[in-house]
Formats: structure tokens, C-alpha cells, sequence
């Protein structure tokens, strides 16, 4: 059960250690006031994450609009470890933020 998490986790936290993760992640961090909004926030991160992907062959002219394979199991496994590399992630960020700012 722990080394199950442990692997989320790990996943997780690869998966948002990219670009447009680490973005998404640093936005959500400045937008965060409280430690306790960190679910919530987590959760938008994957919502805005999930979205600039479908959305980037469009915005970049390289293709066309694609829904998602919402009813396939991976897509929403694939957004759980996002959920959960994104709790890690601007929580490290937010972190850092209340040290350096003093908020």
C-alpha cells in the first residue's frame, strides 16, 4: 500500500518536473493564500494542465481540436498522478514562497 503511494508519488512528480508543468505549478503557487486552499488549487492546476494540452496542437496550428479519451481508464489515472505530482509540487513552491515573501 505505502510503496503504491510512493510510486504515485514518484510519477507524479516526474510528470509535473516539465515545462509546461513547472508553469502551470509556479502560477498556481503565486495564486495560493493558504495552505489549506492547496487541494483546490491542485485540482485547477490539473483542470488548466489537462486543457493546455488538448489545446496546444490548436494554439501552435499544428492540428486540429481532439477531445480526450474521457471514458479510457489511463486518462484519469494519468490525471491522478497529475493531482498528485501538482500537491507536491506547489506545495514545495508554496513553501519557498512563505519563506521568501513572509506572507
Amino acid at each position: 500500500m505505502l510503496e503504491d503511494v510512493l510510486i504515485l508519488a514518484r510519477e507524479g512528480f516526474a510528470e509535473v518536473n516539465a515545462v509546461l508543468g513547472l508553469l502551470v505549478a509556479a502560477v498556481a503557487a503565486l495564486i495560493m493564500r493558504k495552505w489549506a486552499r492547496l487541494p483546490v488549487i491542485a485540482a485547477g492546476a490539473v483542470l488548466v494542465h489537462l486543457g493546455l494540452e488538448v489545446l496546444a496542437p490548436v494554439i501552435a496550428e499544428s492540428g486540429g481540436f481532439r477531445l480526450p479519451p474521457l471514458l479510457e481508464l489511463h486518462y484519469w489515472r494519468s490525471a491522478a498522478v497529475l493531482l498528485v505530482g501538482y500537491l507536491i509540487v506547489i506545495g514545495i513552491l508554496y513553501a519557498i514562497k512563505r519563506v521568501v515573501i513572509k506572507s
